[in-house]
């Protein structure tokens, strides 16, 4: 199904995204997405067919925004892999600053949709694989002799930031942790 992005579906997203971030995927129904849209449940349906499609929309542009969001911050950054590295760090900080009061909503999907069969499992994990992706290609360009290895390293270093700054446990998780996932790029 080939979704009709009229005002009314893109309200829709809107409302949904704001809501599943807010209060978690499965505490929100399609009734309180249609109220908040100011559309009816069947304009809902219409447009998305599912509650799970619309899911699946949610996550997927929260994941583009986030891809454009980073890429500004390397492409400022220059070649310098480990001056992209630390702005790797850096754009995350921005980020759960200004979209991730409540976390990353990835992980947080994740803790509700674990069922690989479920459609929006896929989203999580191809955005959390791509961002491996990231953390690869920036050890290669350092030369590190075990790139994929390094790459492992740097992302538990950045999930961990990104889950602790959720959280709020600890001050300057980013900053920290983008210290010590430098040193892993020689």
């Amino acid at each position: 199904m080939t979704i009709d992005w009229t005002p009314k579906a893109q309200a829709v997203l809107t409302a949904a995204s704001e809501l599943f971030y807010e209060r978690g995927i499965h505490a929100v129904g399609v009734d309180v997405i249609a109220a908040r849209a100011g559309v009816t449940k069947k304009t809902l349906y219409d447009r998305f067919g599912s509650k799970d499609r619309l899911v699946v929309e949610y996550l997927s542009a929260r994941d583009a925004r986030w891809r454009e969001f980073l890429g500004e911050w390397l492409e400022k950054a220059g070649p310098e892999p480990r001056d992209r590295l630390a702005a790797a760090f850096a754009a995350s900080e921005a980020w759960a600053k200004k979209y991730g009061g409540k976390g990353c909503s990835m992980i947080n999907a994740h803790a509700e949709i674990s069922d690989p069969a479920h459609p929006a499992y896929a989203v999580v994990t191809e955005s959390k694989r791509w961002m491996l992706g990231v953390f690869v290609e920036l050890a290669e360009s350092a030369g590190v002799s075990e790139p994929r290895k390094a790459a492992e390293q740097i992302m538990l270093l950045h999930e961990g930031a990104v889950v602790m700054a959720g959280m709020r446990v600890a001050e300057d998780v980013f900053a920290r942790a983008a210290e010590t996932a430098v040193v892993l790029l020689g």
